[in-house]
């Protein structure tokens, strides 16, 4: 009987590698495409930053077939407690939402409820008959419009060219435009409607002609409440019935769970002297507190809070072709749509897909290969996964308003992984 289940065990396990179908192992596993001692160099990066103080702590997870190679914690949580930065520490993983939220719409898309081609005020009423912003006022934030030149789609919303802006962080006219209309950037959203500020952003004006520009903006917030109106459910309970329960992601959540708040990190900003402060309830405009509030309001683009190991089976499962753990959450065409360019050359040398940035032949300082693609979140987090080396990473640190040191930081991460590869 011993034999048997030992024979099935490896059955199933070279039958999931064969199809290519790699779940992510339990434990940090040794690789035979990788050296070990070169891989030590990815820790001394991440750790070199919390000695010199330009990072808190860090939690990093990276991957290779499945095969977990680095999963691990560095720094602190929390300094004025002296608590160690665990491996399951949930982070605010904020714009890392837009991932899941442009699954969400490839899943309606391929249950026939919808079309990238369909019109948004088909589902929203108040985005027909837009118009774009044509000149603006400083001094009173008023402003004059022309007649948008067409109808913005789900296509445009996924690819940030429908000409939306963004709430909080865009350009000086779109960033006073939304906060006079009260329109939120979503993150730490507890007051507001979703679908009565829905209604309200499609009476604005958009910012470019659609389909004339990249802009990044509230593109995705609005795909989140199209999910809710297409699919009968809140946001986060379409997330946990359709991709977050299937997948086994325990620890992804718009309101985390009782049981998993005290794994919630805290968040550092830096002061004028560049010395880190961590945030404090009342204090800042968002509350830290926000992912163990009651919402009802669930920002598709920058609501989440999660796990690098969360994360890293999502980015696992785009590497299987859309399934995980005998899991189909898309089919492997509709994948391969998502990580098309459809952005043409708006976005310069890199593409945009339907939801992720790609590296293309063009980003030749960029040692991730062709084809990698990636995003990440305003509290410092970062995620990639290259299809052709199947190596999915994640890494994710605690702190709004990074500065240089993270974007030094990730590119260090990235040259450190691939110079272990044999």
């Amino acid at each position: 009987m011993k034999k048997f289940f030992v024979s099935s065990f490896f059955i199933l396990y070279f039958s999931l590698v064969l199809f290519g179908q790699q779940v992510l192992s339990s434990e940090v596993l040794p690789h035979p495409e990788v050296h070990q001692e070169r891989l030590e160099r990815v820790n001394k990066v991440i750790q070199d930053f919390v000695s010199d103080n330009k990072i808190v702590g860090a939690v990093a997870l990276v991957s290779k077939d499945g095969k977990l190679l680095i999963h691990r914690g560095y720094g602190v949580d929390d300094r004025s407690i002296g608590k160690k930065m665990e491996k399951d520490a949930i982070f605010r993983i904020a714009s890392q939402t837009k991932a899941l939220t442009s699954v969400g719409i490839m899943m309606l898309m391929e249950s026939g409820a919808l079309l990238l081609s369909d019109p948004v005020h088909k589902f929203i009423p108040t985005f027909k008959n837009l118009k774009v912003l044509n000149t603006f006022s400083e001094k009173d934030s008023t402003y004059t419009t022309v007649p948008a030149k067409r109808d913005i789609t789900i296509r445009d919303l996924l690819t940030h060219t429908s000409g939306l802006g963004y709430a909080g962080i865009g350009s000086p006219a779109m960033k006073a435009i939304y906060a006079k209309n009260k329109i939120s950037a979503g993150i730490g959203e507890t007051d507001a409607n979703i679908h009565t500020t829905m209604l309200r952003l499609g009476e604005l004006p958009l910012e470019y002609q659609p389909g004339e520009r990249w802009n990044y903006g509230l593109n995705t917030d609005v795909l989140g409440h199209i999910i809710e109106l297409v699919s009968g459910l809140s946001l986060e309970s379409f997330f946990q019935k359709m991709i977050c329960e299937p997948l086994g992601m325990r620890d992804t959540w718009f309101n985390l769970p009782l049981a998993i708040q005290p794994r919630l990190t805290s968040i550092y900003t830096r002061d004028s002297l560049r010395f880190f402060t961590k945030m404090e309830d009342g204090k800042s405009p968002i509350s830290p507190n926000f992912p163990n509030m009651n919402k009802s309001y669930f920002s598709g683009g920058a609501g989440l809070s999660s796990t690098v190991k969360d994360y890293g089976i999502f980015l696992q499962m785009l590497l299987n072709k859309g399934s995980y753990n005998g899991k189909q959450i898309l089919s492997p065409r509709t994948v391969e749509m998502m990580l098309s360019n459809h952005s043409g050359r708006l976005m310069g040398d890199t593409h945009f897909g339907l939801g992720f940035s790609i590296v293309t032949p063009a980003n030749t300082d960029d040692i991730r290969n062709v084809g990698t693609f990636s995003w990440g979140g305003a509290f410092a987090t970062t995620y990639w996964a290259d299809p052709k080396e199947n190596i999915v990473a994640v890494l994710m640190t605690q702190q709004l308003g990074a500065g240089p040191e993270w974007g030094e930081l990730q590119n260090k991460f990235n040259v450190a992984i691939y110079q272990a590869l044999k």
